[in-house]
Protein backbone atom coordinates (compact mmCIF):
# COMPACT_ATOMS: atom_id res chain seq x y z
CA UNK A 1 0.00 0.00 0.00
CA UNK A 2 1.18 3.44 -0.56
CA UNK A 3 -0.66 5.91 2.10
CA UNK A 4 1.22 9.20 1.14
CA UNK A 5 0.67 9.40 -2.41
CA UNK A 6 -0.84 12.62 -3.83
CA UNK A 7 -3.64 11.84 -6.14
CA UNK A 8 -4.72 8.16 -5.77
CA UNK A 9 -6.42 6.39 -3.21
CA UNK A 10 -5.48 3.48 -1.54
CA UNK A 11 -6.06 0.03 -1.66
CA UNK A 12 -5.67 -1.72 1.74
CA UNK A 13 -5.13 -5.66 2.57
CA UNK A 14 -2.45 -7.41 4.21
CA UNK A 15 -0.74 -11.60 3.67
CA UNK A 16 0.76 -13.37 6.39
CA UNK A 17 3.55 -15.35 4.74
CA UNK A 18 5.86 -15.92 8.34
CA UNK A 19 2.42 -17.90 9.72
CA UNK A 20 3.94 -16.16 13.54
CA UNK A 21 2.02 -12.58 12.95
CA UNK A 22 -0.76 -11.84 15.51
CA UNK A 23 -0.70 -8.69 14.03
CA UNK A 24 0.42 -6.06 11.09
CA UNK A 25 -0.07 -2.08 10.49
CA UNK A 26 -0.32 -0.47 7.63
CA UNK A 27 1.36 2.11 6.84
CA UNK A 28 4.09 0.41 7.99
CA UNK A 29 6.14 3.01 9.05
CA UNK A 30 3.57 4.66 11.09
CA UNK A 31 0.48 6.40 10.50
CA UNK A 32 -0.74 7.60 6.92
CA UNK A 33 -2.67 10.05 5.28
CA UNK A 34 -5.30 7.54 4.30
CA UNK A 35 -7.96 9.00 2.11
CA UNK A 36 -11.43 9.39 1.69
CA UNK A 37 -12.88 6.50 -0.08
CA UNK A 38 -9.49 4.13 0.51
CA UNK A 39 -10.81 0.34 0.00
CA UNK A 40 -9.96 -2.31 2.54
CA UNK A 41 -10.27 -5.88 2.08
CA UNK A 42 -10.39 -8.14 5.46
CA UNK A 43 -9.70 -11.79 4.58
CA UNK A 44 -11.66 -14.69 6.49
CA UNK A 45 -9.69 -15.08 9.07
CA UNK A 46 -8.57 -11.79 9.88
CA UNK A 47 -10.06 -8.05 11.52
CA UNK A 48 -9.27 -4.99 10.75
CA UNK A 49 -9.34 -1.67 13.09
CA UNK A 50 -9.12 1.43 11.91
CA UNK A 51 -7.43 4.43 13.75
CA UNK A 52 -8.11 7.46 12.63
CA UNK A 53 -7.01 10.67 14.73
CA UNK A 54 -5.55 9.04 17.44
CA UNK A 55 -8.29 6.74 18.21
CA UNK A 56 -9.90 3.19 17.66
CA UNK A 57 -13.06 3.59 14.96
CA UNK A 58 -14.15 0.28 14.20
CA UNK A 59 -13.33 -2.82 13.29
CA UNK A 60 -14.17 -4.63 10.23
CA UNK A 61 -15.35 -7.84 9.53
CA UNK A 62 -14.12 -9.88 6.13
CA UNK A 63 -14.92 -8.67 3.13
CA UNK A 64 -14.50 -5.05 1.29
CA UNK A 65 -14.88 -1.79 3.08
CA UNK A 66 -14.80 2.01 1.76
CA UNK A 67 -12.95 4.08 4.17
CA UNK A 68 -14.21 7.81 4.91
CA UNK A 69 -11.54 9.98 6.26
CA UNK A 70 -10.99 13.97 6.03
CA UNK A 71 -8.55 13.27 3.62
CA UNK A 72 -9.55 14.35 0.11
CA UNK A 73 -6.68 14.09 -2.63
CA UNK A 74 -4.83 17.15 -3.77
CA UNK A 75 -7.32 19.36 -1.79
CA UNK A 76 -5.61 18.20 1.37
CA UNK A 77 -2.24 18.75 0.63
CA UNK A 78 -2.87 22.05 -0.63
CA UNK A 79 -4.55 22.73 3.10
CA UNK A 80 -1.43 21.56 4.76
CA UNK A 81 0.89 23.64 4.02
CA UNK A 82 1.28 25.19 7.52
CA UNK A 83 2.28 21.82 8.65
CA UNK A 84 4.65 21.16 5.84
CA UNK A 85 2.42 19.77 3.13
CA UNK A 86 1.40 16.68 6.10
CA UNK A 87 -1.81 16.67 6.38
CA UNK A 88 -2.00 16.33 10.57
CA UNK A 89 -5.85 13.77 9.70
CA UNK A 90 -3.54 10.87 10.40
CA UNK A 91 -5.03 7.34 10.16
CA UNK A 92 -3.89 3.36 10.12
CA UNK A 93 -5.31 0.68 9.69
CA UNK A 94 -4.27 -2.98 11.90
CA UNK A 95 -4.82 -6.72 10.73
CA UNK A 96 -5.76 -9.06 13.12
CA UNK A 97 -4.84 -12.47 12.40
CA UNK A 98 -7.76 -14.43 14.01
CA UNK A 99 -6.93 -17.54 13.04
CA UNK A 100 -5.46 -20.67 15.30
CA UNK A 101 -1.71 -20.72 16.70
CA UNK A 102 -0.45 -23.58 17.43
CA UNK A 103 2.41 -25.72 18.85
CA UNK A 104 3.68 -22.38 21.14
CA UNK A 105 5.86 -24.43 23.63
CA UNK A 106 5.53 -23.86 27.33
CA UNK A 107 7.61 -25.48 30.56
CA UNK A 108 9.90 -24.94 33.52
CA UNK A 109 13.21 -23.13 32.66
CA UNK A 110 13.82 -24.43 36.38
CA UNK A 111 12.88 -26.86 38.59
CA UNK A 112 9.83 -26.42 40.70
CA UNK A 113 9.38 -27.33 44.19
CA UNK A 114 6.58 -29.84 45.21
CA UNK A 115 6.12 -31.64 48.30
CA UNK A 116 5.14 -35.25 47.79
CA UNK A 117 3.13 -36.92 50.43
CA UNK A 118 5.39 -40.29 49.95
CA UNK A 119 8.50 -39.21 48.53
CA UNK A 120 9.16 -35.77 50.25
CA UNK A 121 10.04 -32.72 48.89
CA UNK A 122 10.96 -32.85 45.21
CA UNK A 123 11.84 -30.65 42.27
CA UNK A 124 9.66 -31.18 39.11
CA UNK A 125 10.31 -30.31 35.59
CA UNK A 126 7.10 -29.89 33.36
CA UNK A 127 6.60 -29.13 29.80
CA UNK A 128 3.99 -29.04 27.52
CA UNK A 129 2.39 -27.40 24.14
CA UNK A 130 -0.56 -24.59 23.88
CA UNK A 131 -2.82 -23.01 21.33
CA UNK A 132 -4.04 -19.41 21.49
CA UNK A 133 -5.82 -17.02 19.22
CA UNK A 134 -6.76 -13.55 19.18
CA UNK A 135 -10.86 -12.99 20.19
CA UNK A 136 -11.11 -9.13 20.82
CA UNK A 137 -8.75 -7.18 17.98
CA UNK A 138 -8.84 -3.91 19.94
CA UNK A 139 -8.68 -5.07 23.20
CA UNK A 140 -5.80 -6.85 22.06
CA UNK A 141 -4.03 -3.74 20.17
CA UNK A 142 -4.90 -1.62 23.21
CA UNK A 143 -3.19 -3.77 25.81
CA UNK A 144 -0.95 -5.69 24.51
CA UNK A 145 0.60 -4.87 21.16
CA UNK A 146 0.24 -0.67 21.07
CA UNK A 147 1.69 1.58 18.71
CA UNK A 148 3.82 -1.24 17.19
CA UNK A 149 3.77 -2.09 13.64
CA UNK A 150 4.77 -5.84 14.17
CA UNK A 151 3.57 -8.17 16.51
CA UNK A 152 4.58 -11.87 16.62
CA UNK A 153 3.47 -15.30 18.64
CA UNK A 154 7.76 -15.27 19.38
CA UNK A 155 7.17 -12.12 21.42
CA UNK A 156 4.47 -12.95 23.60
CA UNK A 157 5.13 -16.98 23.99
CA UNK A 158 7.45 -15.66 26.62
CA UNK A 159 5.58 -14.15 28.81
CA UNK A 160 2.49 -16.53 28.35
CA UNK A 161 5.01 -19.48 29.29
CA UNK A 162 5.66 -18.00 32.31
CA UNK A 163 1.99 -17.31 33.20
CA UNK A 164 1.19 -21.31 32.24
CA UNK A 165 4.33 -22.35 34.79
CA UNK A 166 2.77 -19.92 37.43
CA UNK A 167 -0.14 -21.31 37.43
CA UNK A 168 1.01 -24.67 37.13
CA UNK A 169 3.14 -24.57 40.20
CA UNK A 170 -0.48 -23.52 42.31
CA UNK A 171 -2.92 -25.83 40.45
CA UNK A 172 -0.34 -28.96 40.98
CA UNK A 173 0.09 -28.78 44.45
CA UNK A 174 -3.65 -28.11 45.38
CA UNK A 175 -4.69 -31.42 42.95
CA UNK A 176 -1.83 -33.79 42.97
CA UNK A 177 -1.18 -35.79 46.19
CA UNK A 178 2.14 -37.89 44.96
CA UNK A 179 3.94 -38.44 41.87
CA UNK A 180 2.61 -41.95 41.98
CA UNK A 181 -0.50 -41.12 40.74
CA UNK A 182 0.25 -38.92 37.66
CA UNK A 183 0.05 -42.20 34.73
CA UNK A 184 -2.77 -41.20 33.32
CA UNK A 185 -3.86 -37.97 34.73
CA UNK A 186 -2.46 -36.01 32.03
CA UNK A 187 -5.80 -34.83 30.79
CA UNK A 188 -7.55 -34.03 33.78
CA UNK A 189 -4.26 -31.42 34.55
CA UNK A 190 -3.98 -30.76 31.34
CA UNK A 191 -8.10 -29.44 31.53
CA UNK A 192 -8.05 -27.88 34.78
CA UNK A 193 -4.92 -25.83 34.53
CA UNK A 194 -6.66 -24.75 30.71
CA UNK A 195 -10.16 -23.75 32.87
CA UNK A 196 -7.82 -21.75 35.63
CA UNK A 197 -5.55 -19.42 32.87
CA UNK A 198 -8.98 -18.58 31.18
CA UNK A 199 -8.96 -14.68 32.54
CA UNK A 200 -5.21 -14.36 32.18
CA UNK A 201 -5.97 -15.04 28.96
CA UNK A 202 -9.34 -12.48 28.16
CA UNK A 203 -7.86 -9.60 29.63
CA UNK A 204 -5.28 -9.46 26.17
CA UNK A 205 -8.31 -10.56 24.13
CA UNK A 206 -7.07 -13.89 23.45
CA UNK A 207 -8.46 -17.55 24.11
CA UNK A 208 -6.32 -20.48 25.41
CA UNK A 209 -8.00 -23.03 22.80
CA UNK A 210 -5.67 -26.20 23.85
CA UNK A 211 -2.86 -26.97 26.60
CA UNK A 212 -1.12 -29.91 26.69
CA UNK A 213 1.32 -31.67 29.00
CA UNK A 214 3.45 -33.74 28.12
CA UNK A 215 5.51 -34.52 30.73
CA UNK A 216 6.12 -34.00 34.44
CA UNK A 217 9.25 -35.07 35.44
CA UNK A 218 11.36 -35.90 38.74
CA UNK A 219 15.22 -35.38 38.92
CA UNK A 220 17.10 -38.54 38.12
CA UNK A 221 18.15 -39.78 41.45
CA UNK A 222 14.04 -39.86 42.18
CA UNK A 223 13.53 -41.50 39.12
CA UNK A 224 16.20 -44.17 40.03
CA UNK A 225 14.55 -44.48 43.17
CA UNK A 226 11.13 -45.12 41.57
CA UNK A 227 12.50 -47.47 39.54
CA UNK A 228 14.32 -49.42 42.53
CA UNK A 229 11.24 -49.29 44.25
CA UNK A 230 9.51 -51.37 41.05
CA UNK A 231 12.03 -53.77 40.96
CA UNK A 232 11.74 -54.28 44.98
CA UNK A 233 8.10 -55.16 44.13
CA UNK A 234 8.65 -57.20 40.75
CA UNK A 235 11.38 -59.48 43.22
CA UNK A 236 9.44 -62.06 45.36
CA UNK A 237 12.34 -64.27 46.66
CA UNK A 238 15.31 -62.00 47.75
CA UNK A 239 17.44 -65.22 48.30
CA UNK A 240 16.95 -66.50 45.34
CA UNK A 241 17.29 -63.03 43.38
CA UNK A 242 21.36 -62.51 45.92
CA UNK A 243 22.02 -66.16 44.77
CA UNK A 244 21.37 -65.24 41.19
CA UNK A 245 23.58 -61.70 41.12
CA UNK A 246 26.19 -63.90 42.93
CA UNK A 247 26.27 -66.69 40.23
CA UNK A 248 26.50 -64.49 37.65
CA UNK A 249 29.51 -62.30 38.65
CA UNK A 250 31.59 -65.80 39.55
CA UNK A 251 31.15 -66.22 35.82
CA UNK A 252 32.25 -63.01 34.72
CA UNK A 253 35.37 -63.50 36.81
CA UNK A 254 35.92 -66.52 35.24
CA UNK A 255 35.67 -65.06 32.19
CA UNK A 256 38.21 -62.20 33.33
CA UNK A 257 42.20 -62.17 33.11
CA UNK A 258 44.61 -60.25 35.06
CA UNK A 259 45.56 -60.03 38.85
CA UNK A 260 42.30 -58.29 39.74
CA UNK A 261 40.02 -61.09 38.00
CA UNK A 262 42.13 -63.92 39.68
CA UNK A 263 41.46 -62.18 43.28
CA UNK A 264 37.94 -61.67 42.57
CA UNK A 265 37.54 -64.98 41.52
CA UNK A 266 39.54 -66.20 44.81
CA UNK A 267 37.07 -64.14 46.80
CA UNK A 268 34.15 -66.21 45.17
CA UNK A 269 35.28 -69.53 45.08
CA UNK A 270 36.18 -68.79 49.03
CA UNK A 271 32.10 -67.76 48.92
CA UNK A 272 30.88 -70.74 47.54
CA UNK A 273 30.78 -73.88 50.21
CA UNK A 274 29.25 -71.19 52.07
CA UNK A 275 26.33 -70.23 49.58
CA UNK A 276 25.52 -73.86 48.67
CA UNK A 277 25.42 -74.39 52.07
CA UNK A 278 22.98 -72.22 53.26
CA UNK A 279 21.13 -73.63 49.87
CA UNK A 280 21.04 -76.95 50.63
CA UNK A 281 20.00 -76.10 54.10
CA UNK A 282 16.63 -74.21 52.71
CA UNK A 283 16.26 -76.81 50.54
CA UNK A 284 16.01 -79.55 53.43
CA UNK A 285 13.96 -77.20 55.79
CA UNK A 286 11.50 -76.98 52.88
CA UNK A 287 11.16 -80.32 52.42
CA UNK A 288 10.97 -81.26 56.15
CA UNK A 289 7.97 -78.65 56.53
CA UNK A 290 6.41 -80.51 53.30
CA UNK A 291 6.68 -84.06 54.78
CA UNK A 292 5.33 -82.40 58.18
CA UNK A 293 2.27 -81.02 59.19
CA UNK A 294 1.64 -79.15 55.72
CA UNK A 295 -2.22 -79.09 55.43
CA UNK A 296 -5.11 -77.86 52.92
CA UNK A 297 -8.88 -77.47 52.68
CA UNK A 298 -11.48 -79.78 51.26
CA UNK A 299 -13.27 -78.28 49.41
CA UNK A 300 -16.49 -80.03 49.64
CA UNK A 301 -16.41 -79.77 53.41
CA UNK A 302 -13.97 -77.39 54.46
CA UNK A 303 -11.72 -79.57 56.77
CA UNK A 304 -8.17 -79.93 57.16
CA UNK A 305 -6.98 -82.53 55.62
CA UNK A 306 -2.97 -83.46 55.44
CA UNK A 307 -1.57 -82.04 51.87
CA UNK A 308 -0.60 -85.68 50.22
CA UNK A 309 -3.91 -86.51 50.89
CA UNK A 310 -6.12 -88.35 48.10
CA UNK A 311 -9.27 -88.76 49.48
CA UNK A 312 -11.13 -86.19 52.25
CA UNK A 313 -10.97 -88.66 55.61
CA UNK A 314 -14.28 -86.82 56.66
CA UNK A 315 -16.14 -86.80 53.45
CA UNK A 316 -14.46 -88.95 51.11
CA UNK A 317 -13.99 -85.96 48.58
CA UNK A 318 -11.10 -86.84 46.11
CA UNK A 319 -8.66 -84.29 46.69
CA UNK A 320 -6.65 -84.85 43.50
CA UNK A 321 -7.92 -82.98 41.04
CA UNK A 322 -8.43 -85.27 37.69
CA UNK A 323 -11.42 -83.78 35.66
CA UNK A 324 -14.13 -80.77 37.15
CA UNK A 325 -17.76 -79.93 36.71
CA UNK A 326 -17.23 -76.91 33.75
CA UNK A 327 -20.64 -76.01 35.54
CA UNK A 328 -19.80 -76.36 39.46
CA UNK A 329 -16.43 -76.71 39.90
CA UNK A 330 -16.63 -80.18 41.84
CA UNK A 331 -14.21 -83.17 41.13
CA UNK A 332 -15.50 -85.53 39.14
CA UNK A 333 -14.23 -89.26 38.72
CA UNK A 334 -12.95 -90.52 35.36
CA UNK A 335 -15.81 -91.60 33.25
CA UNK A 336 -18.35 -89.62 34.74
CA UNK A 337 -20.99 -88.31 32.83
CA UNK A 338 -22.85 -86.24 34.74
CA UNK A 339 -21.49 -84.03 38.01
CA UNK A 340 -22.99 -85.20 41.10
CA UNK A 341 -23.45 -81.91 42.56
CA UNK A 342 -25.46 -80.17 40.22
CA UNK A 343 -26.26 -82.62 37.99
CA UNK A 344 -24.26 -80.80 34.53
CA UNK A 345 -23.70 -83.11 31.39
CA UNK A 346 -19.59 -83.16 32.04
CA UNK A 347 -19.36 -83.39 27.82
CA UNK A 348 -20.20 -79.90 27.82
CA UNK A 349 -17.02 -77.46 27.28
CA UNK A 350 -16.99 -73.75 28.20
CA UNK A 351 -18.04 -71.63 25.41
CA UNK A 352 -16.43 -68.41 24.74
CA UNK A 353 -17.82 -65.13 25.81
CA UNK A 354 -18.60 -62.42 22.99
CA UNK A 355 -18.39 -58.77 23.37
CA UNK A 356 -21.92 -57.06 22.49
CA UNK A 357 -19.82 -54.02 21.77
CA UNK A 358 -17.45 -55.36 19.38
CA UNK A 359 -18.30 -58.87 18.68
CA UNK A 360 -14.94 -59.91 19.69
CA UNK A 361 -14.65 -63.56 21.31
CA UNK A 362 -12.81 -63.87 24.87
CA UNK A 363 -12.20 -66.56 27.05
CA UNK A 364 -15.01 -68.61 29.11
CA UNK A 365 -15.12 -67.01 32.35
CA UNK A 366 -13.69 -63.53 31.23
CA UNK A 367 -15.45 -60.44 32.66
CA UNK A 368 -14.07 -58.12 30.20
CA UNK A 369 -13.34 -57.44 26.41
CA UNK A 370 -9.76 -58.03 25.76
CA UNK A 371 -10.54 -56.04 22.78
CA UNK A 372 -12.42 -52.80 23.81
CA UNK A 373 -12.36 -53.05 27.69
CA UNK A 374 -16.31 -53.01 28.01
CA UNK A 375 -17.92 -55.28 30.95
CA UNK A 376 -18.92 -58.81 29.43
Amino acid sequence: MEANNLIFLESLEWFDESGEALLHRLPEHGSGEIKFGAQLTVRENQAAVMFYKGRACDAFPPGRHTLKTGNIPILTKILSLPWGMTSPLRAEVYFVNLKVFTNLKWGTKDPVAFRDSELGLVRLRAHGVFNIRVVQPILFINTLAGTMGKYTTRQIEDYLRRVIVSRFNDYLGETLDSLLDLPGSFDELAIGLQQRLVKDFQRFGLALDNLYITSITPPPEVQEAIDDSGRMNVIQDMDKFVRMKAGMAMEKAALGTGEAAAGMGLGMGMMMPALFGSMQQTGQGRGDAAKGGATTVCEECGNAVQGDARFCPYCGHQQLIIAQCTHCGKNVTPGARFCSRCGHSTEDKPKAVQCGECGNENLPGAHFCNQCGMKL
